[in-house]
């Protein structure tokens, strides 16, 4: 009895570890890319930030996001207002005046800034050159993050130049993800 127990448990915990998206640093994922161009999606949060806990209990668990963003992206986890020192096309960004002391906000990281973020969570999506290609701003389900994740990984989004042209693809696209 213990036997099948223990195994229950092991497997269990394969499907566990099977269903997380393999969240790297930004110095990591900018690394990983000189070796294997992909795309970087970066899941800019906060510790204070109740849609930033939801983004990442239900949608970034979800086993048809968990396997998209690993095969396809390389995903950041970045705390807009940490206080890590992060080093990007010959700039070093931090937060100077990160407060340890504070519980809840604190001050704004200098890359959500050179970013543009203003809203937790904001997903931020970058080339396989590191280049900016856009934000996505809020809580989104499986369903809504699909959209994104494959009209950027195709660079569909290069062909869409009006609000129409999105409204278009938009309605033509199909889901293929369980929320």
């Amino acid at each position: 009895m213990k036997k099948i127990i223990l195994f229950i448990a092991f497997v269990s915990s394969l499907t566990i570890s099977a269903q997380e998206i393999n969240w790297m640093t930004f110095e990591q994922a900018i690394a990983a890319q000189q070796k294997n161009p992909k795309k970087i999606m970066i899941d800019a949060f906060t510790t204070w930030c109740g849609p930033c806990k939801m983004l990442d209990r239900n949608t970034f668990h979800n086993p048809d996001v968990v396997a998209y963003v690993n095969k396809n992206y390389y995903a950041v986890k970045f705390n807009a207002e940490g206080n890590e020192q992060i080093s990007f096309k010959g700039k070093t960004f931090g937060n100077p005046n990160f407060d340890p002391n504070k519980k809840g906000r604190n001050s704004s990281h200098e890359l959500a800034g050179y970013y543009g973020v203003r809203a937790y969570p904001t997903i931020l999506f970058l080339d396989e050159k590191s280049d900016f290609i856009g934000p996505l701003v809020g809580y989104k389900t499986p369903k809504q993050l699909e959209l994104f994740l494959k009209i950027f990984k195709n660079d569909d989004y290069k062909n869409i130049k009006t609000k129409e042209d999105f409204e278009k693809y938009s309605s033509n696209f199909t889901s293929s993800f369980k929320d």
